[in-house]
Parts: C-alpha cells; sequence; structure tokens
C-alpha cells in the first residue's frame, strides 16, 4: 500500500496498520458545493479502502464554526439579534446543509468531527505552551507565531521563506515582526464573539485548531493529514510548524486532493456556474464516477461533455447488472471467489488510490461479462464466471466507491408496456414494437433486448 506524501514527494508505504487520519473539513458559511463533494467524497473513499484492506482506522474530520468569513457572512445575511448570536445561526445553518448534503452523497461520518468552539480551552493552553517556549509572541492582545524560529518552515510546499515573502501578498499588520508571521489568538473587534484569554478578549486563528484537534484526538497514533491542494500553503504548513514546535507529533503521510473547475474556470456565485450538492440535477452515483474518473491528486474539470460519457459508463454497468440477474434468477449455487478482476482492482488501489484504473478494471469486466452473456447457451462455468463479476462489481462499488448501480425501480405500467412490446416484436408487429419503444423512451426508459428477454432501465 503507497500513497503519495506531500511532505517527501514521494510514494510512501504504510506499513503501520493502526492509522490515526485527519482531514480538514468545511468552514460553514455558505452551501456545500461539488467541489466540496470531491473532497468529502475522495477521503470516504480512502478510509473505506484502508478498512477494506485491513487497516485499522480513527478518522477526525474538523467543523470550522468560528471564523472570519463566517463573521462576515453574519454581518450581511438577515437574521435575529446581535452579531454574536447571528455568526451562531450562520453556523448552525451551514453545518446542518453540510450533513444534509453528505447523508445525500452516502457517505460515512468520521469517527469523530468536532466544532472548533469545542475545543477553545485547549487552543488557548497550546498557544500558551508556544510563547513559554519561544516560539510566539503576544501584541495588543494578539499571538502570532515567529516563523523564522521554525527552521524546516516551507518544507511541506517546498519554498523557502525568502521565496514565499517575495511571491506572497501578505497583508500589511504593524504588529507582526515578520510579514510571514501567523495569527495564533485574534484580539476581538467590537460586536464579534470572543472567547476570555490570558491575552484579553478574542478569538483563535484559523490554523490552530487543526493543531489542537488533530492531537487532542489522535495523540501518538496521528499518521495521515488529508485536505485539498489549496491548503498546503499556507494552512497545512502552519500546521506542522505550530504541531512540532509545541512537542506534539505531526502527521507521517500528508495527502492533498486536486481543486475542480468549472468548464475551466473557479467555480463562482458571480459567474453563475456554483453548482451545490443538494440542488446537481443527476443522479448522486453519475457524480461519484465523474470523480472516479480522475486520479484524487489531480485537478477535474466538470463539463457536460464528461457527464455524458460517465453516463454512458453507468449505463453500461447497469445494463450488465441486469442482464446478469435475469440469467441467474435459477443459479443458487455457492461460487468460489475468483481473483481474476479483484487482483489487479486491489493492485490499482494500492498504488496511490489510483481509481481511474480501478474503474477500468469494472469495465474490462462487464465487457468480458457481456461476451458470455451474449453467447446462445451459458454452460455452468460460464455461469459461475458471471456470478463472480457480479459479485466483485457489487462487493467494490457498495463497500468502497458507495455506489447504488440500482438499475431500476418496480413498475407495474411500464412492465406491462416492455411486455406488450415483446409481445409484438413475437407477432412481428414491427411498427408497434419500435412506437412502444419510443413511448418508453419519452418517459426516460431505455429497453434493451437481450436472449433472456427484453429489460429496461431509467436513462440518467
Amino acid at each position: 500500500m503507497k500513497i503519495y506524501n506531500t511532505l517527501t514527494k514521494s510514494k510512501d508505504e504504510i506499513k503501520e496498520k493502526k492509522l490515526g487520519m485527519y482531514v480538514c473539513g468545511p468552514t460553514v458559511y455558505d452551501d456545500p458545493h461539488i467541489g466540496h463533494a470531491r473532497s468529502a467524497y475522495v477521503f470516504d473513499v480512502i478510509v473505506k479502502y484502508l478498512r477494506y484492506r485491513g487497516f485499522r482506522v480513527t478518522f477526525i474530520r474538523n467543523i470550522t464554526d468560528i471564523d472570519d468569513k463566517i463573521i462576515d457572512k453574519a454581518s450581511k445575511e438577515p437574521g435575529e439579534g446581535d452579531l454574536i448570536g447571528r455568526v451562531k445561526q450562520v453556523a448552525e445553518k451551514y453545518l446542518k446543509r453540510y450533513e444534509e448534503d453528505m447523508e445525500l452523497l452516502g457517505l460515512s461520518r468520521p469517527d469523530k468531527e468536532p466544532r472548533a468552539t469545542d475545543v477553545i480551552p485547549d487552543m488557548i493552553k497550546f498557544v500558551e505552551s508556544l510563547i513559554k517556549k519561544g516560539f510566539a509572541y503576544e501584541v495588543a492582545g494578539n499571538v502570532y507565531f515567529n516563523v523564522r524560529k521554525f527552521k524546516d518552515y516551507g518544507k511541506l510546499s517546498g519554498q523557502s521563506t525568502d521565496q514565499m515573502q517575495e511571491g506572497a501578498r501578505v497583508a500589511l499588520d504593524k504588529n507582526k515582526k515578520d510579514p510571514l508571521d501567523f495569527a495564533l489568538w485574534k484580539a476581538s473587534k467590537e460586536g464579534e464573539p470572543f472567547w476570555k484569554s490570558p491575552w484579553g478578549n478574542g478569538r483563535p486563528g484559523w490554523h490552530i485548531e487543526c493543531s489542537v484537534m488533530s492531537t487532542k484526538f489522535l495523540k501518538n497514533n496521528f499518521s495521515i493529514h488529508g485536505g485539498g491542494l489549496d491548503l498546503v500553503f499556507p494552512h497545512h504548513e502552519n500546521e506542522i510548524a505550530q504541531t512540532v514546535c509545541a512537542g506534539k507529533k505531526s502527521a507521517k503521510y500528508w495527502i492533498h486532493n486536486g481543486l475542480l473547475t468549472i468548464n475551466g474556470e473557479k467555480m463562482s456565485k458571480s459567474l453563475g456556474n456554483f453548482i451545490s450538492i443538494s440542488n446537481f440535477p443527476k443522479s448522486k452515483d453519475l457524480l461519484k464516477l465523474f470523480f472516479l474518473s480522475s486520479h484524487y491528486r489531480h485537478p477535474v474539470d466538470y463539463t457536460e461533455e464528461k457527464l455524458t460519457q460517465m453516463s454512458d459508463a453507468r449505463d453500461r454497468i447497469l445494463a450488465f447488472l441486469q442482464k446478469v440477474d435475469n440469467v441467474l434468477q435459477k443459479y443458487n449455487k455457492t461460487i468460489t471467489e475468483n481473483d481474476t478482476y479483484r487482483t489487479p482492482f486491489l493492485a490499482a488501489m494500492d498504488d496511490d488510490f489510483n481509481t481511474p484504473l480501478a474503474l477500468g478494471v469494472i469495465f474490462k469486466s462487464v465487457a468480458d461479462g457481456n461476451k458470455i452473456v451474449d453467447k446462445n447457451n451459458l454452460n455452468e462455468k460460464d455461469k459461475e464466471i458471471l456470478a463472480n463479476i457480479r459479485l466483485f462489481i457489487r462487493d467494490v462499488a457498495k463497500n468502497i466507491f458507495t455506489l447504488s448501480l440500482d438499475y431500476q425501480a418496480k413498475n407495474a405500467a411500464i412492465d406491462s408496456m416492455v411486455s406488450n412490446r415483446e409481445q409484438a416484436r413475437k407477432n412481428k408487429d414491427f411498427k408497434k414494437a419500435d412506437r412502444i419503444r419510443d413511448d418508453l423512451l419519452e418517459k426516460g426508459i431505455i429497453v434493451e433486448d437481450t436472449k433472456e428477454g427484453s429489460v429496461w432501465r431509467k436513462k440518467l
């Protein structure tokens, strides 16, 4: 089992059987979009696959429920009470929507999903330890991390501090000793939410919560840290610095998923290309197949053309499963597990979770299976092979990729139309048969004729 480690810039073998995994979760200030869906789905697949391969995984994902973006949203969005109350309302509103969308996608909940506001006392203690060790300083109620005191700063992103300072657009702050220093604790402004601290009323900076949560809940079992590629710098770079300087265990493996664009552009409400998860117009299986068709580390561009390709691919899988189910209706033999497709599938996933290659194995099993289904007479060996392929597809689809692959729902009216069409074909009344087929197509139903009879499925 090898994964690409952003920290070492190489594929590293995972030898530990017990893994603690921490993934940066949402900042709850807006509706989740399909870019959030990709990140959530990527790490859901990774966790499921690690467990599938026998690793004991503790999965933690945080919720950022206090942040500049949430405060800004609360100041603009209608709500009741003062700003402090509206900040809570905004956080609760969009956290609920995030949870609903994760359920809509069929993703598993993490073992723990702590909120930033749950660990404020722990953050304060963490910051105090950094000040005591000489890695942080307080100015006017704000506490900053002194970047220059951490010699390995920039190792994750592959930059030197001088390069960062030259290329970064750092907001001017007269309180900082260095433009690259980052806030661990922020003095509260009038009307904003605050917590009492040794440095006065304030709230935590963004980066500190992840260091606190990961080390608090995973302790020395902290193995893998995940998040979007946009978090490498500065968020994850800052996490490593403050965690190591506080004397805590940082992650050994750092995994980052590529970002999503829409027709080559960044998703934005102002551009009119914002696609929320709840408003995604098609099957959630289709969205997942779209994500699986690209390697998780690579950027992915969402287009209708690619979605159509995935729709066709899903149709091929569903049509095959339906034909096999028809063929094996009376097949009750207990089959012996066959590794013909499972072995290359696992090899692909073991190599840095190569889902495009793993999908290719599934499509090959469908192509091979179709050749057997289309034979005039199936012997016992043929049926055993088909049963094995079906078992393989259903197993990995459900237990790793969370694909439902439901090819149809029972519908007496449609069943009757399909039956009437079959009878018309037997009577060689092909005009009637074609008319019924066209009527079904208008209803979004595709009919496929097989040697075992006609089968139907909903068009995506």
